[in-house]
């Protein structure tokens, strides 16, 4: 059996924080693992400038509520479930994660967990474990599944190595110089295309 794991935000959802940041008008705040490679230095950052701004799980929420899936997300993990197990794996947390989860059809997620206080503060934030992403992909492999990965930042280059076959979607012309030895593709066309192409089965649009 072959699973298929991808990344969340930037592959099948807006970037968060980036929808965030537009809200807030904080500039910083835009800046991800397309930016800042090292996501301890990332999320220090986030929370340094929530706590600066006053802003609490609350005011995050708020936004998330009005996103929807990127064009043809929802579509394709349709189409994709039909084929294959649909793991997604990602460095979201679950207290942002269930409205935009639900116009997804709530498909599996491994993700962290964010630290807050009785008022909603953010204080710490809490990865599942250090590599989570690469090291899915490792416990899918001892128990003999095949997979397949896709995502578009710095984080999801780990989890495309260790995968038996990794994609990049939606990834910045920088990831993509860097790592030349993953396709690369722009639309969910494409992308089925990869994921048929990876395939050890046969099959078809």
């Amino acid at each position: 059996m072959e699973i298929a794991c991808l990344d969340l935000e930037g592959v099948l959802v807006p970037e968060i924080w980036i929808e965030f940041a537009n809200k807030t008008g904080i500039e910083e705040l835009k800046a991800t693992t397309r930016d800042i490679p090292d996501y301890d230095v990332l999320m220090k950052q986030r929370l340094g400038l929530l706590k600066q701004h006053g802003l609490k799980i609350q005011d995050i929420q708020a936004v998330i509520a009005t996103l929807s899936p990127l064009e043809g997300a929802a579509e394709f993990v349709d189409w994709l479930r039909e084929r294959f197990q649909v793991i997604i794996l990602s460095d979201t947390f679950y207290e942002f994660s269930q409205p935009l989860m639900r116009q997804l059809g709530f498909p599996t997620l491994f993700c962290h967990r964010l630290i807050t206080d009785a008022v909603g503060n953010v204080v710490d934030y809490k990865l599942r474990q250090a590599d989570p992403k690469r090291q899915s992909i490792r416990a899918l492999q001892t128990i003999y599944y095949r997979t397949i990965a896709a995502g578009d930042s710095y984080n999801d280059t780990t989890m495309l190595a260790e995968a038996d076959a990794g994609i990049l979607f939606h990834a910045p012309q920088n990831v993509i110089d860097e790592f030349p030895q993953f396709p690369a593709v722009h639309t969910f066309e494409e992308l089925k295309k990869e994921f048929i192409k990876a395939s050890n089965r046969e099959l078809s649009l």
